[in-house]
């Protein structure tokens, strides 16, 4: 099966919700296929802060399309990328589709913000949304060029972000449906599901709803059932996880000026050599070189 008709088949399995997880370059997209998830987010924070820079669009998106590249090339399950805006307007967004679909990328997630983007959690309030008219002709020339019918592309609604309300996000989810986005992604900072419940109950299932539970997180799965979300992202996890670990080590190796003590808590060299699936080559050498 096509990666993208397995994220299609994601967004619309009779077992919703399912999961994906975040991953930020080759390796760590490995370690989700490898844990075990059906499909990766390709994490926009979690990609420009392995670049050392933030979250702004401050790295090209041709300079993500490097690290997309890897990504895909080391796995089998399907990559939804985490668009940012598109990065400008319909012209680019429709270019963008045209270069994820030759790197075997399943799909793309836009929000309806003004390039260059904010981070939604970094005083999303002061952040300008894009017009309606304007985001509904990007999502129409991205799916207008995809030569794919299985590509998928989500519209993410930041009206809740915003503090623009519910009825504006449901507006704006209509409208992003009728123009033909294949799913609707609500987004909410709040510490409780009561944002993302409202929208759910009105919503009233006329379209597929992909969520993103980091400031809602203890909300158990079962409810998102029974709302009948269908895609649940974990958005930053693997990016979080390697930072405090990379931090706790690095800070130990410089008290201790010795490695002696961190040897045990880390990956061995040859657990790295077995994820770049080095004895592949080893066996080529022997097959190929003379």
């Amino acid at each position: 099966m096509k990666k993208t008709s397995k994220l299609k088949h994601l967004l619309n399995s009779p077992q919703n919700p399912d999961f994906i997880m975040e991953a930020h370059n080759g390796l760590s997209a490995k370690v989700v296929e490898e844990a075990g998830f059906k499909g990766i987010w390709a994490s926009g924070l979690s990609i420009s802060a392995t670049m050392g820079v933030r979250d702004n669009n401050e790295a090209s998106w041709t300079q993500v399309l490097d690290i997309l590249e890897f990504m895909s090339d080391a796995t089998t399950i399907p990559i939804l990328l985490d668009g940012d805006t598109g990065y400008g307007n319909f012209n680019n967004a429709r270019r963008l589709v045209k270069k994820l679909e030759q790197l075997d990328i399943a799909g793309v997630c836009i929000e309806d913000k003004i390039f260059p983007k904010t981070n939604s959690f970094i005083n999303g309030e002061a952040q300008p949304l894009a017009s309606i008219e304007e985001f509904c002709g990007k999502i129409k020339a991205m799916k207008d060029t995809q030569m794919d019918e299985d590509f998928i592309v989500v519209a993410r609604v930041e009206a809740l972000i915003a503090g623009w309300g519910l009825e504006e996000a449901l507006k704006r989810a209509e409208a992003y449906r009728q123009a033909g986005a294949d799913a609707i992604l609500i987004h909410s900072k709040k510490s409780n599901f009561n944002e993302i419940e409202a929208f759910m109950k009105e919503w009233n299932g006329r379209h597929p709803v992909v969520i993103v539970p980091t400031k809602y997180y203890s909300t158990p799965k079962e409810e998102f059932r029974r709302l009948g979300v269908n895609l649940i992202i974990w958005a930053n996890h693997n990016l979080r996880a390697s930072l405090s670990a990379m931090q706790k080590i690095t800070k130990q190796i410089l008290i201790d000026e010795s490695i002696n003590h961190v040897e045990g808590s880390i990956a061995s060299v040859e657990e790295i050599f077995r994820i770049q699936n080095a004895e592949e080559l080893q066996e080529a050498e022997k097959k190929y070189l003379p």
